[in-house]
């Protein structure tokens, strides 16, 4: 069954931003500057459900969770079949796997994930 993998938060500020749930939860942020982009630990690895943030890109962006599949053409198709959109096409993390950012029935966002190494 697909599951919760990720979890995405934009930020206006990303070093406030950082400050303030290093500050809250004691959640271990690293930033990758090669990808301007920052790593967020939430706890133990195995126990906890880590994520990541970024500069907002959109006004209207809000946080994304990302549903780690088997294969995310296949569930963009169904995403669509169900009546959802696809807002951003399948992209890939090199090395890691790939992405694609849906908006459900109800015009919430949320993103597939397809987990390949070889990605490029």
């Amino acid at each position: 069954m697909p599951t919760v993998c990720h979890f995405e938060i934009p930020a206006d500020d990303p070093q406030r931003a950082k400050k303030f749930y290093e500050d809250l939860f004691g959640w271990e942020i690293k930033h990758y500057p090669d990808m301007d982009y920052y790593g967020i630990m939430t706890g133990p690895e195995g126990k906890a459900l880590n994520g990541g943030m970024m500069k907002r890109q959109a006004p209207e962006q809000t946080p994304v969770n990302y549903i780690d599949v088997d294969s995310v053409e296949s569930y963009a198709k169904k995403v669509q079949d169900l009546g959802g959109r696809i807002v951003m096409e399948k992209t890939p993390v090199p090395g890691m796997g790939w992405f694609i950012i849906c908006l459900d029935s109800e015009n919430n966002a949320f993103g597939l994930w397809e987990g390949d190494e070889k990605a490029a």
